[in-house]
């Protein structure tokens, strides 16, 4: 490979590792019939005239299998906690006790399974795509590389095997991240 020419490998890697990271977060967030403290990172209250996550507002906790509790900081706020969890698209029915709010995990039927796998699916598609922008990237580096005279042909073709490579294997692991989630959703 030529001195003139260097792509940076690590951050096309970062990148994609970003991506990936973003996966696991959208899968975390997606019930699987086991109560978890994650499903409810994507739920924004109305606190104090700002939207604010609600572990910013009370503590998540997971007393049992099926059952999530968040105990609410400001007694103020209960109804709005309760409020943005009930239109949260989560599927549960918030039951509250004074500032604490129980949140029974109820069975999924088996329609509910087929629309989370379907839902991990698309989140799992916006991970590749975001992983073949990366590449799209280092792609268009190596052309303006070769372009610029700073390669021979056989340096590029070295460098897109490279970032082919990285991309594949990415791709791979959302794959099988996806297999392992749509197990754990459809699992009764």
């Amino acid at each position: 490979m030529s001195d003139d020419f260097d792509l940076d490998t690590d951050d096309l890697q970062r990148r994609m590792d970003g991506a990936m990271a973003n996966l696991r977060t959208e899968f975390a967030s997606l019930r699987t019939g086991r109560a978890s403290a994650s499903m409810l990172e994507p739920v924004m209250v109305d606190a104090y005239g700002a939207m604010t996550p609600i572990n910013q507002v009370g503590t998540v906790n997971v007393p049992e299998p099926r059952m999530v509790t968040v105990n609410v900081w400001d007694k103020s706020l209960v109804g709005k906690v309760e409020k943005a969890i009930r239109e949260s698209g989560l599927g549960i029915n918030p039951q509250t006790n004074g500032t604490i709010i129980m949140l029974p995990i109820p069975e999924l039927n088996e329609e509910r399974r087929r629309e989370l796998t379907k839902v991990a699916g698309q989140y799992a598609e916006h991970a590749r795509v975001a992983i073949r922008n990366v590449r799209r990237d280092g792609m268009d580096q190596i052309k303006k590389g070769k372009n610029d005279g700073a390669m021979s042909e056989d340096d590029q073709k070295l460098w897109e095997s490279e970032v082919q490579d990285l991309t594949d294997t990415m791709i791979k692991s959302v794959d099988e991240a996806l297999e392992t989630k749509q197990a754990e959703i459809m699992q009764v």
